[in-house]
């Protein structure tokens, strides 16, 4: 595998969150940040962690615990249409961003190979779902085997969809059993 690419693959492990938030003051400066409308100024290093940040979202993929709707998002993101490859965040600008800024919170790797990264991402894809899936219901795994466009326009529609499933399930018990 290419120098770039294994480096980049490296900081993907699911150990690594990010730099922590300092203090509760820094999260609440951040809250406030969605409720305020005005526009923001971005340094430019802002803008290179923004991009770190979309990358880290695959290390997630590996997270049994992370919802299927986050793991649809980012495969989605990360296997996106080619004439979008050169979109200010997509997968592809995020990773030419990240390898090559000065200000990337990584050690320099310069320009990565997408198709190198979307590979090791597309081998191990089976078994990352399969581990999220094994924490739902059979009905839920088949659903999913059985017609996964419709399941994850389901999701897309409605992130709770799953969970309001299950709930009204244990309210009146399973019609079918």
């Amino acid at each position: 595998m290419h120098t770039a690419s294994s480096a980049l693959l490296n900081v993907f492990r699911p150990a690594f969150a990010g730099p922590p938030i300092e203090s509760p003051s820094q999260a609440a400066d951040l809250d406030r940040l969605d409720d305020d409308p005005s526009p923001v100024d971005w340094s430019e290093e802002d803008i290179v962690f923004l991009h770190w940040r979309l990358l880290q979202e695959i290390s997630h993929l590996a997270d049994p615990a992370t919802p299927l709707e986050e793991k649809f998002d980012t495969l989605r993101w990360v296997f996106t249409e080619r004439e979008k490859d050169s979109l200010p965040f997509s997968f592809v600008n995020c990773l030419r961003v990240v390898g090559c800024s000065p200000l990337s919170p990584i050690a320099y790797c310069g320009l990565t190979d997408a198709e190198e990264i979307r590979d090791h991402v597309r081998n191990r894809v089976r078994p990352w779902l399969h581990a999220t899936l094994e924490r739902y219901p059979q009905w839920v795994r088949e659903s999913i085997a059985q017609n996964p466009s419709w399941f994850e326009a389901r999701l897309a529609a409605n992130p709770q969809w799953i969970n309001e499933q299950l709930k009204r399930m244990a309210m009146q018990g399973d019609l079918f059993v």
